[in-house]
């Protein structure tokens, strides 16, 4: 026999969680921009990959990143502010996935 309210309630919690996790995750990389901390990603090597970025293309997006920073109508604070706001969502969304663990691993 199904419990379809219990499976109601994990259905309901997962979409929930990922919501969470995904929005606190995109507002922590909206702010990190804002605050002139572009995540600038180094070049990679794998075997089956459809697109790997040279090293030239890293340091113009560097450099490209660089620019936007420097061009940014917003003070020192507003950045600075936006930098604790990125920390902060950052957080948010690595708890949620701490908290989504703990609930695996102590609550059978």
């Amino acid at each position: 026999m199904i419990d379809w309210f219990a499976f109601l309630q994990v259905f309901v919690a997962a979409i929930i969680a990922a919501t969470i996790v995904v929005t606190f995750y995109a507002v922590g990389l909206r702010l990190l921009v804002r605050s002139g901390h572009a995540p600038v990603v180094a070049p990679a090597e794998f075997t089956d990959a459809i697109a790997v970025i040279s090293e030239k293309e890293r340091r113009r997006a560097a450099k490209a990143a660089a620019k936007a920073a420097k061009k940014s109508p917003l003070t020192v604070g507003q950045k600075r502010f936006a930098l604790v706001g990125a920390y902060a969502a950052f957080s948010v969304s690595g708890l949620a996935v701490l908290g989504g663990l703990l609930l695996i691993l102590f609550n059978h």
